[in-house]
C-alpha cells in the first residue's frame, strides 16, 4: 500500500511538472493606432516578472502578426517599435494558447518629433522583388543630390562622371515615379536635390508591366508627396567645401479636394578634376611616348522651378497636371599639356592646351495624369501624358600652342553643338481582380521622340567640312502588356507578356549616316513566390530585357577637349537582348534579416567599347556590338539591428562574366570576375543627435581592352535635431580619404593608354532643413 501511495504521488508530480511545461501559443497583431497600417518588424519581448529577463521574443511578419511558444507562467509582454511608444501588458497568466487581439501602437511625439515619424523607417527594405531604399533620415543624402543618394542604395553604383551601374552592368533603365525622364540625360540627375526624394525602388527582374528597356534591370526613383492636409512646408540652406550654395523651397497646401504644391531650387556648384594619362606606342619597332596632364576647374550654375496641383473630383476620380523647369548653365575650363617621348623617354615636344567650355541646358516637362477606382475593390484605372522639350547648346573655345622646341602662334578651335529635343508619352495600366486572390492588368505605352543636333567645328575661323554636319533622331517605341497574377496557400505567381514595336531612324543632311531600325519584340516574364515560413520566402523569375542604344552612343560627333583621346558614337549599332533568371531567399528573425540571391543572364549583342588608333596618331573610343555575354553572380544583402539606436546594413555582389566576339578582325574574349561591397552604420543617440557612415570598395575588373583597377571611398555624417525638432543641421564628408580616383589601362595591338582620373574630389558640406507647419506623419509633395 505504501508502494502505490509513494507511486500516485509521483505520478502526480510528473503531470503537475508536464502542464506547467507544456508550450502555449501566445499571438497578436500589431498596427499603428492613428492609420490602422500593419507594422511590420515590431520586436515582441516575454519577460520575467521578478528579473525582467527576455525569454521569449520575435518580430512581426508583413501583416503585422506575431506568434511566441512559452510554457504555462506568468509574464510581462512588451511590444516595441521605432517612433512609437512602447506597450506593455505586466503580470500575464499563460496556462493555455492565448491570442491578444490587435495591439495598437502610438507615435512618440515627444521622445522624436513630428519630423522623427515622417522620416525615421528603416534605411533599407529587403523585399524579393526589389530593394527599397528610404531616403528621409539617411544622413549621408542631405544637402546632396539624387546621385549621391543612388551611390548609398544596395546594388547600385555611380562613378565619378555621373555613370550609374546596377551589380556592376551599366544598362540600367532609370524612371522618375514609374516614368521615364530626359534628366536622366546628361548627368541631369545631379540637377535634382536629395531633399525631393523619398525612396529608390531596385528592380533587378521587372514584371510585363514595366518597360522592357534596360537589360541589368530598372531603378525607379519615387519623390515625395503630401498626405495629410493644410499648409506645410520646408527650407533647406547648404554651403560647402569646395564652393557648393544651395537652397531649395518645398510648399504644399492641401484640401479635401485640391492639393497644391511647388519646389523652387537654386544651386552654385565648383568641381576640381585632375587626369593623368600615359601612353606608349610602338611602330616598325621604334618605341614613342606621351605623358599628359588634364586640371579642368568646373562650375554649375543652376535654377529649377516645379509647381502643379491634384483635383480630387470625387472620391473615385482625380486629376494631376504639373510642370517641371530647371536651366544649369555648366561653365568649364581645362588646362591641358602634352609632353612627347622620343624612343629614349626623352621630351621631344610639349604642346600646351585650354579649353573654355559651356553648355547652357533648358528643360521643360508639362505632365497630366488620371486615376480611376471602381466600385470593385483593388480595381483602378491610371493614365499619362507626358511631353518633354529641352535644349542643350555646348560650346568649345580651344586655344593651342606648342611650346618645345620652339613656340609657336596659337592655334584657335572652336565647336558648337546646338541640340534639341521633344519627347511625347502615353500610358495606360488598367488593373483589375477576378477574385480573391487573383487579377489580370493590361496596359499600352506609346513613346515618341525627335532630337536634332547641328554640330560645326572651326580651326582658325575656317570652318572644317568634315565636322559640319546636322544630325536627326526619331524614335517611336509602342507598347502592349498584360499579366496575371493568383495565390494558392503559400505559393503565388505572376506571369506576364509584353510585346513592344521600335521604329528608329538616324539621318544627316550629308546622307553620311542613313539608318532606319524597325523590329517587333516578345518580352516574357515570370515570377513565383513560396512563403515557406512567417518570415522565409523563396522567390524564382525570369524575364526578357532589351537595351536600345541611346542618342548618344550613336552620335558620331564627339567634343574636341582632349583631342588625343576622342569619344564618339556608332551610328550602326543594334539594340542588345538579354535573358535574366534569379532566385532569391529573405530570412527575417529577431533583428536580423539575410536576403542572399543568385541570377544568370545571357545577352546578344551586348555593347562594348573599342578604343582604336587613328591614322593621325590620335586614340578614338566607340561602342560597338559583339556577339555574346554570359554573366553569372552571387548577391548578400545584410541588416541588423544590435540596438534600436543602432542600425547595420550591408552587401556583397560577386559576379563572373564571359565576353565573345570579333571587331574588324580583332578578338575581344574575355573572361574574368569582379566584385564589389558596401558597409552603412547610422546610429541615433538622445537629444537628437545622429551619426552615419558608410565605405565602398569596388574590385578590379576587365573586359576586351580595358582594366579598371580597384577603388574605395568613405563618406560620414554627423547631425543634430534643433528647434524643438523642427529644424536639423548635419555635417557631411563625402570621399573622406580623397580616394575616388579612376585608375584605368587600355591596350590594343601596338599601343598602351594608362590614365588615372580623379573627379571627385573631398567634400565637405553643412546643411540647416526647417520644416514648417507640419502635420503629424506627412510628407511633402515635390517633382515629379
Amino acid at each position: 500500500m505504501k508502494k502505490i501511495i509513494i507511486l500516485f504521488v509521483y505520478l502526480a508530480c510528473l503531470l503537475a511538472y508536464g502542464q506547467q511545461n507544456k508550450a502555449y501559443t501566445v499571438k497578436g497583431k500589431v498596427v499603428d493606432k492613428t492609420t490602422q497600417q500593419v507594422l511590420e518588424y515590431a520586436t515582441v519581448t516575454i519577460l520575467d516578472t521578478k528579473t525582467n529577463k527576455v525569454l521569449e521574443g520575435g518580430i512581426t511578419n508583413r501583416k503585422g502578426n506575431f506568434s511566441l511558444d512559452v510554457a504555462q507562467g506568468t509574464y510581462n509582454i512588451k511590444v516595441e517599435f521605432i517612433s512609437f511608444k512602447s506597450y506593455e501588458s505586466k503580470n500575464v497568466t499563460v496556462n493555455k494558447d492565448l491570442n491578444l487581439g490587435t495591439i495598437n501602437l502610438e507615435e512618440d511625439l515627444e521622445a522624436l518629433g513630428e519630423v522623427e515619424i515622417v522620416a525615421e523607417k528603416s534605411t533599407v527594405e529587403l523585399k524579393l522583388d526589389k530593394k527599397v531604399f528610404n531616403v528621409g533620415k539617411d544622413l549621408l543624402t542631405q544637402g546632396g543630390t539624387v546621385n549621391d543618394i543612388l551611390d548609398n542604395v544596395p546594388s547600385v553604383s555611380v562613378d565619378a562622371g555621373g555613370g550609374i551601374s546596377l551589380r556592376g552592368n551599366g544598362n540600367v533603365r532609370i524612371l522618375i515615379n514609374g516614368k521615364p525622364s530626359a534628366l536622366v540625360a546628361n548627368n541631369g540627375l545631379d540637377q535634382i536635390p536629395g531633399e525631393t526624394i523619398e525612396k529608390v525602388e531596385v528592380i533587378t527582374n521587372p514584371s510585363a508591366r514595366y518597360e522592357a528597356q534596360g537589360t541589368a534591370g530598372i531603378i525607379n526613383i519615387i519623390l515625395k508627396k503630401n498626405r495629410k492636409g493644410g499648409l506645410s512646408g520646408s527650407v533647406q540652406l547648404t554651403a560647402g567645401d569646395p564652393r557648393d550654395f544651395r537652397a531649395n523651397l518645398n510648399l504644399t497646401y492641401k484640401t479635401d479636394k485640391i492639393n497644391l504644391f511647388t519646389n523652387v531650387g537654386y544651386r552654385n556648384s565648383n568641381f576640381f578634376g585632375e587626369e593623368t594619362t600615359r601612353q606608349v606606342v610602338t611602330n616598325s619597332g621604334i618605341t614613342t611616348g606621351l605623358t599628359q596632364f588634364n586640371d579642368q576647374d568646373r562650375n554649375d550654375n543652376a535654377h529649377n522651378i516645379f509647381f502643379g496641383g491634384d483635383y480630387y473630383i470625387n472620391e473615385k476620380n482625380t486629376l494631376t497636371a504639373s510642370y517641371y523647369h530647371t536651366l544649369l548653365k555648366n561653365t568649364d575650363e581645362t588646362r591641358l599639356n602634352y609632353s612627347y617621348l622620343d624612343g629614349n623617354g626623352a621630351i621631344d615636344s610639349t604642346i600646351s592646351r585650354i579649353e573654355n567650355y559651356k553648355e547652357p541646358q533648358n528643360f521643360n516637362r508639362l505632365e497630366m495624369n488620371y486615376v480611376k477606382t471602381f466600385d470593385k475593390k483593388g480595381q483602378k484605372l491610371e493614365m499619362d501624358v507626358q511631353y518633354d522639350f529641352w535644349n542643350d547648346d555646348e560650346q568649345e573655345r580651344i586655344r593651342q600652342q606648342r611650346t618645345e622646341p620652339t613656340t609657336t602662334d596659337f592655334t584657335t578651335i572652336n565647336s558648337d553643338d546646338v541640340e534639341s529635343s521633344k519627347d511625347f508619352l502615353f500610358q495606360a495600366n488598367f488593373v483589375s481582380p477576378l477574385t480573391e486572390t487573383s487579377r489580370l492588368e493590361t496596359g499600352i505605352r506609346t513613346e515618341i521622340r525627335r532630337i536634332t543636333s547641328d554640330y560645326m567645328v572651326h580651326i582658325d575661323d575656317v570652318l572644317v567640312p568634315d565636322l559640319d554636319n546636322e544630325l536627326d533622331y526619331n524614335e517611336r517605341i509602342y507598347g502592349v502588356y498584360a499579366q496575371y497574377g493568383n495565390k494558392i496557400g503559400k505559393f503565388s505567381y505572376l506571369l506576364g507578356l509584353r510585346v513592344e514595336h521600335s521604329d528608329i531612324g538616324i539621318d544627316d543632311e550629308k546622307r553620311l549616316f542613313n539608318d532606319d531600325k524597325d523590329y517587333t519584340n516578345l518580352f516574357p516574364t515570370a515570377h513565383f513566390t513560396y512563403q515557406v515560413a512567417d518570415r522565409t520566402d523563396l522567390q524564382l523569375s525570369y524575364s526578357r530585357r532589351i537595351n536600345r542604344p541611346a542618342f548618344w552612343q550613336l552620335n558620331p560627333f564627339g567634343g574636341l577637349t582632349d583631342f588625343r583621346n576622342l569619344r564618339a558614337g556608332n551610328p550602326d549599332l543594334n539594340p542588345m537582348y538579354t535573358n535574366s533568371f534569379e532566385a532569391a531567399f529573405l530570412k527575417r528573425w529577431g533583428k536580423f534579416s539575410i536576403n542572399p540571391s543568385v541570377y544568370y543572364q545571357h545577352t546578344t549583342d551586348f555593347f562594348n567599347f573599342v578604343t582604336n588608333q587613328t591614322a593621325d596618331g590620335n586614340f578614338v573610343t566607340f561602342p560597338v556590338n559583339l556577339d555574346t555575354e554570359d554573366r553569372i553572380g552571387f548577391e548578400l544583402a545584410t541588416t541588423y539591428n544590435p540596438f534600436k539606436w543602432w542600425r547595420l546594413s550591408g552587401e556583397f555582389n560577386f559576379f563572373q562574366y564571359d565576353q565573345k566576339g570579333d571587331f574588324e578582325g580583332q578578338n575581344f574574349d574575355t573572361k574574368d570576375e569582379a566584385w564589389f561591397t558596401r558597409i552603412n552604420s547610422r546610429m541615433r543617440f538622445k537629444k537628437g543627435l545622429s551619426m552615419q557612415a558608410s565605405f565602398n570598395y569596388t574590385g578590379r575588373n576587365q573586359n576586351g581592352q580595358t582594366l579598371q583597377k580597384a577603388q574605395y571611398f568613405a563618406d560620414f555624417a554627423i547631425s543634430k535635431d534643433i528647434l524643438k525638432d523642427k529644424g536639423a543641421i548635419t555635417l557631411n564628408v563625402r570621399n573622406i580619404f580623397d580616394s575616388r580616383i579612376r585608375d584605368v589601362v587600355v591596350t590594343g595591338e601596338n599601343f598602351r593608354l594608362e590614365s588615372e582620373r580623379k573627379a571627385i574630389g573631398r567634400r565637405i558640406s553643412l546643411t540647416f532643413v526647417y520644416r514648417f507647419n507640419r502635420k503629424k506623419g506627412q510628407r511633402d509633395r515635390l517633382p515629379d
